[in-house]
């Protein structure tokens, strides 16, 4: 999977970098990467273990996140949840990007979340919040028209 990445611009290589892993640092450390991808197009996810929602929707950003991960930074946001689960939950659907730990729910407030697991926040390139989407995804068309209509990548 890392050949898919070959020739990634150096931001999107570094979370390839982290692929499939919890960090920590809170709001403050999850704001600082938001900043360090100023120039590219983010999506976020907020995701826990114990979501089945998210459980069906982890297979379709797997997918996703393969085939636009040369032109768009992925991030999740683990919330209210124990690191042991999030561990175990990558492991069954491992992902190509990181995941900040999010147990208090900071993060989540930092970014005006609403506790819908799972929610997709898109920024655009500025930094801007574009949109946000409530509820799984059910499949990757409707994953990809989000993306090209609300961050113009296709």
């Amino acid at each position: 999977m890392q050949a898919d990445f070959r020739g990634s611009p150096a931001p999107l290589a570094a979370l390839h970098g982290q692929a499939n892993q919890l960090l920590g640092g809170g709001a403050p450390a999850f704001k600082a990467r938001l900043q360090a991808l100023r120039g590219y197009p983010v999506i976020v996810n907020l995701w826990a273990s114990w979501c089945e929602p998210c459980q069906s929707e982890f297979p379709i950003y797997q997918r996703v996140a393969v085939a636009y991960g040369r032109r768009v930074a992925f991030l999740g946001i683990d919330a209210k949840d124990s690191n042991a689960n999030a561990a175990a939950f990558l492991r069954r659907f491992p992902v190509t990007y990181p995941s900040y730990t999010d147990p208090s729910g900071a993060i989540e407030r930092s970014i005006d979340a609403y506790s819908a697991y799972p929610q997709t926040f898109y920024f655009n390139a500025r930094g801007g919040l574009a949109y946000d989407n409530a509820g799984p995804y059910t499949s990757v068309v409707e994953f990809e028209h989000d993306i090209a209509f609300y961050l113009h990548v296709k």
